[in-house]
């Protein structure tokens, strides 16, 4: 039979990985792919629905607020819903989006933490959108972690919306598009993001294998560190969450100097 490692066992070396991070190298952001709930309801509950792989991950979404809050991570931005994903047959849709909105309202029963939903609400049903705002509504007066849950959300549509935005901000002004031709900022473009006045994530985990950016954050990542792993999201430990948190204190960012 193959080693399997005891629980005791990786107990102790979550605790030996804690104690070495050093603090002052933490990132203040930490943004995540949750990617393989499909793959891993294939495997894990054959003969079930998928949405047993998409509760697993909401699972794991949850306990992964709780490290990030453990170690003292300001913001934490967790990607749930494509707008590619709501492509997918609605027996399929349905459930994925019931799993989200208790995610969410799971969250915000804490009354510890700032939920805030990014992405294109717009775009999902009525009740999902109004939901989503009504939960994401009770925390504002929270102090603790700063969450964004990334629903309906892709960086090109994003960047869309911020033009638009931009746009629209400086024609009441009576600026034309000759003068925004010539004066418009990068800061100007930053300021009308989903995540205006936040700060870029430091790291990006993405798991199941997968190595790209899938339009995720593409304007916030510029500078952004990423940290890949095999496990299938279900299956992401506290232990993967360390190792991620180890690597990054180990890198030299350079923020493209």
């Amino acid at each position: 039979m193959p080693f399997r490692p005891s629980n005791l066992l990786y107990s102790a070396y979550e605790r030996r990985l804690r104690a070495e991070l050093n603090p002052a190298r933490l990132p203040q952001h930490v943004a995540v792919m949750a990617d393989g709930n499909r793959r891993w309801a294939r495997r894990n509950a054959p003969g079930e629905t998928l949405v047993a792989g998409y509760e697993a991950g909401a699972t794991t979404l949850e306990e992964f607020v709780t490290w990030c809050d453990e170690v003292g991570i300001k913001i934490v931005t967790l990607w749930v819903l494509s707008p590619s994903n709501l492509d997918r047959p609605e027996e399929e849709v349905g459930p994925l989006l019931e799993v989200i909105v208790a995610l969410v309202q799971s969250l915000a029963r804490a009354k510890k933490w700032r939920v805030q939903i990014v992405g294109a609400l717009e775009m999902l049903p009525d009740a999902t959108a109004a939901a989503l705002r009504a939960a994401s509504a009770t925390t504002e007066g929270n102090p603790g972690m700063h969450i964004n849950v990334a629903v309906s959300y892709a960086g090109r549509q994003e960047l869309r919306d911020a033009f638009r935005s931009l746009l629209a901000e400086e024609a009441s002004r009576g600026a034309t598009l000759e003068e925004l031709s010539h004066t418009v900022e990068i800061d100007q473009i930053s300021r009308h993001l989903y995540t205006a006045g936040q700060p870029d994530p430091d790291l990006i985990i993405r798991t199941s294998g997968e190595q790209r950016l899938s339009d995720f954050l593409i304007w916030q990542s510029a500078h952004s560190e990423f940290y890949f792993c095999e496990a299938l999201w279900p299956d992401f430990r506290r232990v993967d969450f360390l190792r991620a948190l180890r690597a990054f204190a180990q890198r030299e960012r350079r923020f493209g100097r």
